[in-house]
């Protein structure tokens, strides 16, 4: 017999405006969305029928987050520091981001070693590993998929990336370069500030920019390409990161990329949205009202038009957050706003069955309640189920 729920009493954000009304749900998948104080008597033959009054909250779909390094900060609390079970440092990350209103997320996972020596090859394996685990035991509550972080400087990004190519789940692949001197770090102080924990002297911080830029000349252009064939075989959405430039625009519309990670200038985002590339944009510059890099400001972006997605980067909270400052501080509507981090995302990876309080849309959905300004999530549901 079939489950009903229904949420009545709602501020409900659809696609094009938020109501007063109802959403029923049956199953795992929305069945009507209806102004007013609703029909709550159902013709629906269900085992079992729920009424939850939300008492004037909103009703929003789930959040889709595409770009989170927070699961790395479970596996490793410290500098130095791998958490000793892998499983219970995932579990840690999914209840945060459930919290947070996030059904569905894509763990962004760092192909490359950076300045870390072999740490970043151990995160990778051991995250991997454990959202394997966590999903055949079915002990998840937030939908986790992949997002693959490549570093194309890397000698060793393809050893790492091979081996995951083939991961069912893997939904996004984004090509970075971190090289000192250009993108994010065209101001070489900023790059030296990133990295302060490593207190370099100025000699060694030197010879590290020297040895960056001779791996960047020797492996970016041999690692970008086979990235690229290898993607665009098994038709994985792929992500260009920090473009400072219209030319690295113009470079990853050449390769078929669809996302612009991060544009560190209003120029560069201004190239991204004439090329018709989805333009993301992290949730804590906007909750913080700028770049913790000194790049241009999220809020600058939407302001202009420029803005398609909001990530939470680092902080899983500012992900609604960030969704409802635009609301309140750019007067943007509510139901744009949020789709930034709802039906924007689903569009751009191709995840057509949510992201959308909508009549044939799963049953992602969050009660939230706003308090002095902040949005609190109360209840989440995902595919008809409570998480929270």
């Amino acid at each position: 017999m079939t489950q009903e729920v229904i949420f009545t009493n709602a501020q409900v954000v659809t696609p094009q405006e938020t109501i007063f009304g109802t959403v029923v749900v049956r199953d795992e998948v929305i069945v009507a969305i209806d102004e007013g104080k609703s029909n709550v008597g159902s013709t629906c033959e269900c085992e079992s029928s729920l009424v939850r009054d939300v008492q004037g909250d909103y009703l929003i779909p789930g959040l889709i987050e595409m770009h989170t390094d927070h699961l790395e900060t479970q596996f490793q609390p410290r500098p130095g520091v791998l958490w000793p079970s892998s499983l219970a440092a995932l579990v840690a990350h999914d209840t945060q981001v459930v919290g947070s209103g996030i059904t569905t997320v894509l763990d962004s996972i760092c192909c490359g070693q950076l300045n870390e020596g072999k740490m970043r090859h151990t995160l990778l394996d051991m995250s991997i590993s454990a959202i394997r685990d966590a999903r055949t035991k079915d002990i998840l509550r937030a939908d986790h998929q992949i997002h693959l972080r490549c570093e194309i400087c890397d000698p060793h990004v393809m050893e790492m990336f091979e081996p995951y190519v083939n991961e069912e789940n893997l939904r996004l692949v984004s090509l970075m370069d971190h090289t000192p001197g250009q993108r994010q770090f065209c101001d070489y102080t900023k790059y030296r500030e990133y990295y302060k924990c490593l207190d370099w002297s100025d000699e060694q911080f030197q010879t590290l920019v020297t040895q960056l830029k001779d791996e960047q000349e020797t492996n970016a252009a041999k690692n970008r390409a086979i990235l690229l064939a290898m993607c665009h075989r098994r038709n994985i959405p792929m992500a260009s990161h920090d473009d400072t430039t219209v030319e690295h625009v113009e470079e990853a519309v050449r390769e078929g990329l669809t996302i612009s990670e991060f544009p560190t200038t209003l120029e560069a985002a201004r190239k991204a949205r004439e090329e018709g590339l989805g333009i993301v944009m992290g949730a804590p510059n906007v909750v913080r009202g700028g770049s913790h890099s000194g790049n241009v400001s999220a809020r600058e972006l939407a302001e202009e038009g420029l803005l398609d997605i909001l990530s939470s980067d680092y902080v899983p909270a500012s992900l609604l957050h960030g969704a409802f400052m635009l609301n309140e501080t750019l007067d943007i509507p509510l139901h744009e706003a949020l789709a930034t981090v709802t039906s924007n995302p689903a569009r751009l990876l191709n995840l057509d069955d949510r992201g959308e309080l909508s009549v044939g849309k799963r049953a992602d959905i969050v009660r939230v309640k706003s308090i002095d300004s902040v949005p609190v999530v109360r209840t989440v549901w995902r595919g008809g189920k409570r998480l929270l």
